[in-house]
């Protein structure tokens, strides 16, 4: 079998971002928290380069790019941003590799996906990429070629790793339906193309040689759009499911197509108070009995996430949050009915 098809997934991780600026800090929290599938943190909080559009600017192949009031512009060389976000990326690589020494299992990385990077980075005119078709090809072909040495890298410091990538895309949704606003505000950009998003999709997928996830924390996940593209895996925050996702979803589940599941908040909540384990993951099993789907490949088709990243929470929550995610996990484990 294919690394892809035969891969050892482990049954809870986090969505990338974490609170705070100390990169060894969250190394640390990361492994303690997630013994079998740990990722590669982000942390927003140390400004511009750290944010997830900027972090992926800095990966980029002969693509630069600086930060205006307005957000991340391209530009014609590097610059003091550029080199910021590599510079913070090669701090977080460093951290990982310190406490991922002898690591053998899932490791998780996380770039921002082809589609929300058009819509999120300015021509030097000011309008997004998304508006030119030419640089939306451009940006996906830089982005693959960007990728090849960011995870030759990844492998190179953790060689025990089996590597999962994960294309961040919450704009994927709105690039779909044409709801992406332009520069002025008053319009919105035309909608793209379900084959050519999905096209450029699978493009960016095919660079990696092993499970390549797509999330989401937007409304509408396009989960058939996303199976046909090539994804391992959907990452999702449950609680925005409708009525109108569940046969997609079922028919993913069918076909092997894993479920990272965001049913942990990603902010305090206001009660203070996280739910019990079991209760978390309750609508997933309700999920399950509605589909029709057997109870025993819970635990094997779904990872139990937070419901997006957690830069916005307090650090004692965010720990808290992925300690919870691995109870929650395991409940499904042992209850799946």
């Amino acid at each position: 079998m294919s690394e892809k098809n035969d891969f050892p997934w482990a049954p809870a991780t986090a969505v990338g971002s974490l609170p705070g600026t100390d990169a060894r800090e969250a190394a640390k929290t990361v492994t303690g928290s997630f013994e079998d599938f740990p990722f590669l943190a982000e942390l927003p909080a140390r400004g511009p380069g750290a944010d997830m559009i900027g972090r992926t600017t800095g990966l980029l192949a002969e693509v630069y790019a600086h930060v205006e009031p307005s957000g991340w512009r391209i530009s014609d060389r590097p610059g003091r941003d550029t080199r910021r976000a590599r510079s913070w990326l090669g701090e977080d690589l460093d951290a990982l590799e310190e406490f991922t020494q002898g690591y053998e299992g899932a490791l998780k990385v996380q770039v921002v996906g082809p589609w929300t990077l058009a819509a999120a980075l300015e021509l030097h005119g000011g309008e997004a990429a998304l508006s030119d078709a030419g640089a939306c090809r451009d940006l996906a072909a830089s982005l693959a070629e960007g990728l090849n040495g960011h995870l030759a890298d990844v492998r190179k410091r953790v060689p025990g790793a089996r590597v999962v990538l994960q294309l961040d895309e919450p704009s994927l949704t709105a690039v779909l339906l044409g709801h992406v606003r332009t520069a002025s505000g008053y319009r919105t950009h035309r909608a793209v193309d379900r084959q050519v998003v999905e096209a450029a999709l699978r493009d960016v997928i095919a660079v990696h040689d092993g499970p390549v996830v797509v999330h989401s924390c937007a409304p509408g996940v396009p989960f058939a759009l996303l199976r046909r593209a090539g994804v391992a895996g959907v990452s999702f925050d449950f609680s925005l499911l409708t009525e109108r996702d569940e046969e997609p979803i079922g028919e993913a589940v069918e076909a092997g197509t894993k479920l990272f599941a965001g049913v942990v908040p990603s902010t305090d909540p206001a009660s203070g108070a996280l739910s019990d384990p079991g209760g978390s993951v309750m609508g997933v099993r309700t999920l399950w009995r509605r589909l029709g789907l057997n109870p025993g490949t819970l635990a094997e088709s779904v990872v139990v996430t937070p419901t997006c990243g957690l830069a916005g929470a307090t650090p004692a929550y965010a720990r808290k949050a992925l300690a919870h995610c691995v109870r929650a996990a395991r409940s499904l484990a042992d209850n799946p009915e």
